[in-house]
């Protein structure tokens, strides 16, 4: 695409992403934020939602100090055009970092950690105007010597309890953003939008026919496991976890580019009733959303890599202040 309004230096959408992300938080430039985030931009994550780039500011000053060596590195950048200018950008980091300091976590561990990030950023004009942002707290907080939803009662403890601490991400606290795109319609992202729509749907018998008997799957908690074994095993026990909730796609990428694999971005939810033994353990009733994020990658032999991301901490947050 032709990046019309960007600073020279940006070449491609990627160029932008990468470069923006570096200059923020490896070389510092948080004044940058100013500069690369909309005043008024909403981000969305599944702890809170964000509005405007002074909250943006503060919280990337606060994660540094408590990690000052944390580096951003770019996986992978799945983007599409907008037809209103600019693209949305689906970025996937693996983020290293040692937690040195006190802050947001808790008292300093001196953990080394390892943890991926998704980030969907729509951008024209060279800013960032509207956000969605998953972190893997899971493997963050697992690094730590926690367990999830040991993790989530700390917080809610260390906030002030159930009635004062912050609420986690769902679309009745949703802010309407800028962008309305809903992504593009390549093939690679309609094949991988119909496998998960059969997955939601209990249709686990396609997991075999479409995943590559060697796929790589990069699974929250920092999990890494292989084959439609462990896929249908993940899959599975999310969905039995929820069983009655709404299944839904937000926002879908296809792309094929130069030395890489067809790949899709796709932003989804599920939202409804905790009402079901699974991933999240005995039925509690709860009302909770969780917010996902999936890439996939395909090769001759079917979804070869795949790498999904919400937030552990945040859906038991949503379950302990149910259930207390």
């Amino acid at each position: 695409m032709l990046m019309n309004g960007f600073d020279p230096q940006f070449k491609t959408p990627e160029d932008y992403i990468i470069g923006v992300t570096r200059e923020i938080w490896e070389d510092r430039g948080i004044a940058t934020l100013h500069r690369y985030y909309a005043p008024t931009i909403p981000v969305r994550s599944p702890s809170s939602v964000v509005v405007g780039n002074q909250g943006v500011i503060g919280a990337t000053m606060a994660t540094l100090a408590e990690f000052p060596d944390r580096a951003l590195l770019a996986e992978d950048v799945i983007w599409s055009d907008y037809s209103e200018g600019g693209f949305l950008s689906s970025h996937r980091i693996l983020s290293t970092a040692t937690h040195l300091h006190d802050g947001a976590y808790g008292a300093a561990t001196g953990k080394s950690l390892r943890y991926r990030i998704i980030a969907d950023c729509a951008a024209r004009n060279n800013q960032i105007y509207d956000e969605w942002l998953i972190r893997d707290q899971g493997a963050i907080v697992r690094q730590m010597g926690w367990e999830a939803k040991q993790f989530a009662a700390d917080q809610i403890a260390r906030e002030g309890g159930p009635v004062r601490c912050t609420r986690p991400f769902t679309p009745a606290i949703d802010i309407a953003g800028p962008y309305r795109g809903t992504g593009n319609d390549h093939l690679t992202g309609q094949r991988y939008a119909a496998l998960l729509g059969a997955i939601m749907a209990a249709d686990f018998a396609t997991i075999p026919r479409e995943y590559d008997r060697a796929t790589q799957l990069e699974l929250p908690g920092g999990v890494t496991a292989f084959g439609p074994s462990a896929a249908d095993q993940f899959w599975l026990g999310l969905r039995a976890a929820v069983p009655s909730a709404s299944f839904q796609i937000h926002h879908q990428i296809g792309r094929d580019d130069p030395l890489c694999p067809p790949r899709a971005a796709i932003r989804w939810s599920l939202t409804g009733k905790h009402d079901g033994w699974g991933a999240f353990g005995a039925p509690s009733g709860a009302d909770i959303h969780v917010m996902g994020i999936s890439h996939a990658e395909f090769g001759p032999r079917g979804l070869r890599r795949e790498f999904v991301l919400f937030d552990e901490t945040a859906i038991w947050k949503q379950i302990l202040l149910k259930t207390g």
